[in-house]
């Protein structure tokens, strides 16, 4: 539930206006998000990440070195417009080209292509990738149907290292391609989120029941199940991830992997905590390396 808002539809750039404000010393606002608040190095790749409110820290909070250079950001759960984009891949650009990366849903593929184009037009090259990590949204023959979930953070950190390293345009590109093709997610939900100003939420949950399989922006998931313990919870994820792999890896064992248990912002940090624990045993058993965990809330809804 979104309990403190002035006027609903002002609430996207109200909170934007507050992030500007209280990480000056990071970010800078400009017209459609915020770029950060030191100029792109010269003859840097840029790499500008976008999409709707609703998901902090993602998209405005994942702006700073070592992560994106700019961030356009759209109203509670909507892709913010080519025009938005187009304006922060501007000040963002360094000279080198620019990177534009979101989610993969209808509306961002169409305004980042459309601010691709009119980069292009004006002479700055410029390249798109879509984020497709949430297994439950599509099948492996299918895998450029998924939904971006939380799979866009470590996806977005991959392209903005191989950037501040100095990589071309193509190479960053490609460098996104590869750490895309490799991220893989799963999503559970004890309920439903409000939107501000609405008396309901998007979709809800039978008590002692969970949802599996659900999206970011209030879509209900593929199924239900009963309502796990947290070590049940964690193995639930562990094996329905470890169930699809990579095309190139044979099995777990000897694999490292950078692992994220991610908040969807109802559940707080103690109880991931208690999940991760599970979560780290499991893949242990199973002969993986776990690479600098991150447990919190990295992309909400």
């Amino acid at each position: 539930m979104t309990r403190l808002f002035n006027d609903p539809a002002a609430f996207a750039d109200e909170a934007l206006e507050g992030f500007a404000a209280a990480h000056r010393r990071w970010v800078r606002p400009v017209t459609g998000g915020v770029v950060r608040a030191a100029a792109t190095p010269a003859g840097q790749v840029a790499v500008v990440i976008g999409g709707g409110s609703g998901h902090y820290p993602a998209f405005s909070g994942l702006v700073g070195r070592g992560l994106a250079h700019g961030a356009a950001v759209g109203n509670v759960f909507a892709s913010p417009s080519a025009r938005q984009i187009h304006s922060v891949a501007e000040a963002a650009h360094g000279g080198a080209g620019v990177l534009l990366m979101y989610g993969n849903y209808a509306g961002d593929v169409l305004h980042f292509g459309q601010a691709a184009e009119r980069l292009a037009a004006d002479g700055i090259d410029t390249r798109t990738f879509a984020v497709a990590d949430d297994i439950s949204s599509a099948g492996p023959d299918d895998s450029a149907k998924r939904r971006g979930i939380a799979g866009d953070l470590p996806v977005f950190k991959a392209a903005a290292v191989a950037a501040e390293q100095g990589l071309p345009l193509d190479e960053v590109l490609g460098v996104a391609e590869r750490a895309g093709a490799r991220t893989r997610s799963f999503g559970i939900a004890f309920s439903g989120c409000t939107l501000p100003g609405a008396d309901h939420p998007l979709f809800t949950v039978p008590e002692a029941r969970m949802a599996v399989g659900l999206g970011i922006h209030g879509e209900p998931g593929i199924g239900e199940e009963a309502l796990p313990t947290a070590d049940e919870a964690a193995r639930l994820l562990v094996e329905t991830l470890l169930g699809e792999l990579p095309e190139d890896v044979a099995g777990p064992g000897g694999q490292r992997a950078a692992v994220i248990l991610n908040g969807l912002g109802s559940v707080k940090y103690e109880e991931l905590f208690v999940v991760y624990r599970k979560v780290a045993a499991l893949l242990g058993e199973a002969g993986v390396e776990i690479v600098d965990p991150e447990v919190g809330e990295l992309v909400t809804s």
